[in-house]
């Protein structure tokens, strides 16, 4: 009686003995298993990017923007007519249970000067609350007070990048800069965010007090009084966005006096849904992609049952002759069926080193970030595991049940 590893040897001697066919028979598995874990890992890698920019940005965010204006029948383009104002966030925060902070604020640009380096950015006049809407942490020193906006203080914190500019290898902390010839202390440094999704250096900015903005720093008409540039809306939970933003649309309309149908005078952008509407279509190129690599997997098990096929033929005589000497039906079965698994593990196993090492290069190649992740690597080692034995179960079955005596007869 053959004991259970009898059957494992004679597949691999067998498989030994035609070496490049195997080869040849595997390619279609190596590639579907290589081609799944790409695949996956590429579009994990996207799904994680794309959280990366929602929490740059601050989840459950709602951005407010002025209205456009037209001179000479043109549209001048968003922004361009200043219809939000402080009084419309204090409302929102007050008469909107489901909206968790808001964070007004001003935008301009001008030039930081610190000795005789000097630096062109961004410069937002914020509120407080603006650092937490915005998931905003400060790396060193601390955020500006309620008192300092309330009495337009001459403070400032920074980017990143703009700390690298002027203070290089410092710590900015303490010292005096001036923003459009106006000295303003430094009183904290935040911690960066990188690229936003538009793709500009969201550390390349400064921040000051909103009061102190627009009394000292940028000013002009469009920004004059009670005028912001727009708000910032933090919903208490992601459920409840796109909630807080009809709600929000309604009570602006109400403070602005717009009739039923009138245009609104101001935009409403939902960030988060933008970003995880581009989630999904990642997700779905990604389960396309494995879908379609999950194809060479099949023709990969045809290429083996029908290889498994051609050395039933070859071996007949092979297979009377163990039949002659006792070999069960069950024998005969368990060592082509072991012998077709066989070849999709050793497929699996080659082309998860070629999927790995591939979603390795694709990173370091494309700077993109790609996550292997053990499961989808599992995934495509079994699935090629279940192709051997569905479709080397059909050959083996075959060979099984030749008769004893034609095989000795078959030429």
């Amino acid at each position: 009686m053959m004991s259970y590893l009898d059957p494992l040897l004679d597949a691999l001697r067998a498989l030994r003995a035609n070496v490049m066919r195997s080869v040849l028979t595997t390619l279609g598995i190596i590639i579907g298993v290589a081609a799944v874990i790409i695949m996956v890992s590429v579009g994990t890698g996207a799904e994680s990017r794309v959280a990366e920019l929602i929490q740059s940005l601050g989840s459950n965010l709602i951005i407010v923007a002025p209205g456009t204006s037209t001179s000479g029948g043109v549209r001048l383009g968003r922004g361009t007519r200043p219809t939000i104002t402080e009084d419309d966030a204090t409302t929102i925060q007050r008469e909107i249970p489901s909206v968790h902070l808001v964070a007004p604020h001003v935008r301009g640009s001008g030039q930081v000067v610190f000795g005789n380096l000097n630096w062109s950015t961004l410069i937002e006049g914020v509120t407080p609350e603006y650092f937490e809407v915005r998931e905003w942490t400060i790396a060193t020193g601390r955020a500006f007070t309620p008192e300092e906006v309330k009495g337009a203080a001459k403070v400032v914190l920074l980017g990143e990048t703009v700390v690298e500019s002027l203070f290089p290898g410092q710590n900015p902390v303490g010292h005096i800069v001036r923003i459009n010839r106006v000295p303003f202390e430094v009183i904290g440094v935040l911690k960066g965010k990188g690229q936003s999704p538009m793709g500009h250096d969201q550390d390349d900015v400064i921040f000051i007090p909103l009061s102190t903005a627009k009394k000292r720093v940028l000013g002009g008409r469009r920004i004059s009084g009670k005028i912001v540039g727009g708000i910032f809306v933090k919903a208490r939970t992601s459920e409840l966005v796109s909630e807080v933003e009809e709600q929000v649309r309604e009570l602006l309309r109400q403070r602005h006096r717009l009739r039923p149908g009138q245009d609104d005078d101001f935009f409403i952008r939902n960030l988060s849904q933008i970003l995880e509407t581009r989630a999904e279509s990642s997700r779905a190129m990604a389960l396309l992609l494995a879908a379609v690599a999950s194809v060479s997997l099949v023709v990969g098990g045809i290429g083996i049952m029908n290889i498994m096929l051609v050395s039933v033929t070859e071996r007949t005589r092979e297979i009377g002759l163990r039949m002659a000497v006792g070999a069960k039906s069950s024998d005969i079965l368990a060592q082509f069926l072991i012998e077709a698994v066989t070849l999709s593990l050793i497929g699996g196993i080659m082309g998860i080193f070629i999927g790995v090492g591939g979603s390795i290069g694709i990173a370091l190649v494309s700077n993109w970030p790609i996550i292997i992740e053990i499961r989808s690597v599992i995934l495509a080692f079994t699935f090629s595991a279940a192709v051997g034995v569905f479709f080397g179960f059909y050959p083996a079955r075959k060979a099984a049940r030749l008769d004893p005596i034609e095989a000795l007869r078959y030429e």
